[in-house]
C-alpha cells in the first residue's frame, strides 16, 4: 500500500487537529474543517488504510483516530514547516536577555524559565561544559582549622566553589602565597590541561605541600563532573494542564523522572554535534517518558558547542513552533554567551 499525496493530506490534517484538541479525530472533522474536497466516506476509507499502515490508531474508547509515533516522525521529517513566532513572543524573549544577567549561571537559569514560559511545556538546560573553559583565578580562603574553601573562576563566567583539606598548621599567608603561585601558573589555561599536563611541575614549587596540591586536583576534576551533568529544569508542572497527565499516577511517575537531575542528563548527553534532536514517544529509552517527545538543540560560545537545551512534552506537542522558539533561544543564548566573554577579555 502506498503513501501518496491523498494520503498525506489526511494525515497532515489529523495530525494538526489533534496537535490543537488532543481529540480523537473522525472523517467528518477533516471532511468539514478542511479544503481537501473529499467526502467523510472516502475520508474514512483513507483513515482505515493509514490505521493498516500504522500511522493511526484507534482508541477502544472512540470511533476516532489519532496519530500514532510513525506518524508524528514522518511529519517532523517529510511534512512540517517551522512557525514564526508572534511579535510578543519575540519581545518576550529578547526582554529577558537584555538585562544584566551576571554569571552563567543565571543566564541557564533564565534560559529554562524563557523556554518552558514560550513553550508551555517542561524545558532543560544542560551548564556548559567547563572542559574547554579557561582559568580566569584560582583563590583558596581557611574556614577553619584543616578546611579551605577553593574557589574556581573560568573566563565563561562560571565559578565553582568546594571544600578541601589542607595541611594542618597552614596559614591564610600561606594559602594566599600558593593561590597567587597558582594563578601565575595556570592562568588562561584550559582547566583539561591544568589537570592532564601541568599539576606536576608545581609539585616541585609547592614543596612539602604537595600532597595538597592533590587536594586541589581533585577539587578541579571534581567540579568538572558536577558541571557536566549540571541540568537546570523549569516548567515541570506545566504538563499537568495537558489531559495525556490527567491520570495521578502517570503524572507522577513523569514527574519524579523529571527531577532527577541524572535522567534529564541522559536525555541531553552527547547532543551538541546536531542542530536539533527529536525522540518521539517510544524512541526515548525511558520507559516512564515514552508516550513524551523530547526536543534538543545546541548552544555555542563563538563557534564551539558547549552545551544542550530542550523541551519535554506530549508526542502531540507543537513542534513547528517548539523548534522555531528553540532556534530563536538557541541564537540569542549563543550571542549572549559570546558577547559575555568578549567583553571578559577585553
Amino acid at each position: 500500500m502506498k503513501l501518496d499525496a491523498r494520503k498525506l493530506r489526511i494525515l497532515q490534517a489529523i495530525i494538526d487537529d489533534y496537535i490543537l484538541t488532543a481529540s480523537p479525530v473522525g472523517s467528518r472533522t477533516i471532511a468539514k474543517s478542511t479544503d481537501i474536497g473529499l467526502s467523510s466516506a472516502t475520508i474514512r476509507n483513507e483513515m482505515s488504510d493509514l490505521e493498516e499502515m500504522g500511522f493511526l490508531e484507534q482508541p477502544h474508547t472512540s470511533a476516532g483516530r489519532i496519530p500514532s509515533d510513525k506518524a508524528y516522525r514522518l511529519y517532523v521529517d517529510s511534512i512540517m514547516r517551522r512557525s514564526k513566532l508572534s511579535e510578543d513572543e519575540l519581545n518576550f524573549i529578547s526582554e529577558h536577555y537584555s538585562k544584566k544577567l551576571g554569571e552563567v549561571d543565571d543566564i541557564v537559569k533564565q534560559t529554562a524559565f524563557v523556554l518552558s514560559s514560550v513553550t508551555r511545556y517542561a524545558s532543560m538546560v544542560l551548564s556548559p561544559r567547563l572542559h574547554a573553559a579557561r582559568l580566569r583565578y584560582i583563590h583558596i580562603v581557611g574556614v577553619g582549622e584543616g578546611k579551605a574553601l577553593l574557589l574556581v573562576v573560568t573566563d565563561t563566567g562560571l565559578s565553582r566553589d568546594s571544600m578541601i583539606r589542607v595541611p594542618y598548621g597552614i596559614e591564610q599567608s600561606e594559602l594566599e602565597r600558593i593561590s597567587l603561585m597558582l594563578n601565575a601558573k595556570l592562568a588562561n589555561c584550559r582547566l583539561d590541561d591544568i589537570i592532564a599536563n601541568q599539576m606536576n611541575e608545581l609539585a616541585g614549587e609547592i614543596g612539602e605541600h604537595a600532597e595538597f596540591l592533590n587536594s586541589i586536583i581533585a577539587s578541579l576534576q571534581s567540579s568538572l563532573e558536577q558541571s557536566a551533568k549540571r541540568v537546570e529544569l523549569s516548567g515541570a508542572t506545566n504538563l499537568l494542564s495537558f489531559p495525556e497527565y490527567s491520570d495521578v499516577d502517570r503524572a507522577r511517575d513523569l514527574l519524579s523522572v523529571m527531577e532527577k537531575g541524572d535522567a534529564l542528563y541522559d536525555m541531553l548527553k552527547g547532543k551538541e554535534d546536531v542542530e536539533f534532536s527529536i525522540k518521539i514517544g517510544h524512541e526515548n529509552e525511558l520507559s516512564s517518558i515514552k508516550d513524551c517527545s523530547v526536543v534538543t538543540a545546541t548552544y555555542r560560545i563563538g563557534s564551539d558547542p558547549i552545551g544542550t537545551f530542550g523541551v519535554i512534552g506530549p508526542t502531540r506537542m507543537n513542534y513547528a513552533k517548539v523548534l522555531a522558539v528553540m532556534g530563536c533561544i538557541g541564537k540569542t543564548l549563543s550571542e549572549t554567551l559570546t558577547n559575555m566573554l568578549d567583553e571578559e577579555h577585553k
